[in-house]
């Protein structure tokens, strides 16, 4: 039998269901704050990151200002040329290595958020 069109049967449905991704179960941040394992390699590999840009700007510091008592040492009446390389020559570079620092940390942080954030 041939249906009449205004007999139509309307099928009502709920709100379309889309299909789970794999990387929906995945959340760096819930494995930060629930401080899981993997959570902890997270934080951990920014703090070794951190680490490591200190030890970076230490190392350089250590190379720039130790050998200075040295060379004060040796160089008799130096009075006024350790003011004047205390004073002068030595602060240039160590607001260079303080804004490389920091640079350097917020770059680390930056990463950081994108690879917690961006999944």
């Amino acid at each position: 039998m041939p249906q009449d069109p205004t007999e139509r049967r309307v099928v009502v449905t709920g709100p379309p269901r889309r299909a789970r991704r794999a990387f929906d179960y995945y959340r760096p941040r819930t494995e930060i704050d629930e401080q899981t394992t993997l959570g902890h390699t997270y934080v951990r590999s920014l703090m070794r990151s951190q680490l490591r840009a200190g030890l970076a700007v230490f190392a350089v510091l250590v190379l720039l200002v130790g050998p200075l008592p040295l060379v004060f040492a040796a160089i008799p009446d130096a009075r006024r040329l350790t003011w004047a390389v205390l004073g002068f020559c030595l602060y240039a570079p160590l607001v260079l290595l303080a804004r490389w620092y920091v640079r350097r940390a917020e770059r680390n942080e930056r990463d950081f958020v994108r690879l917690v954030e961006d999944r």
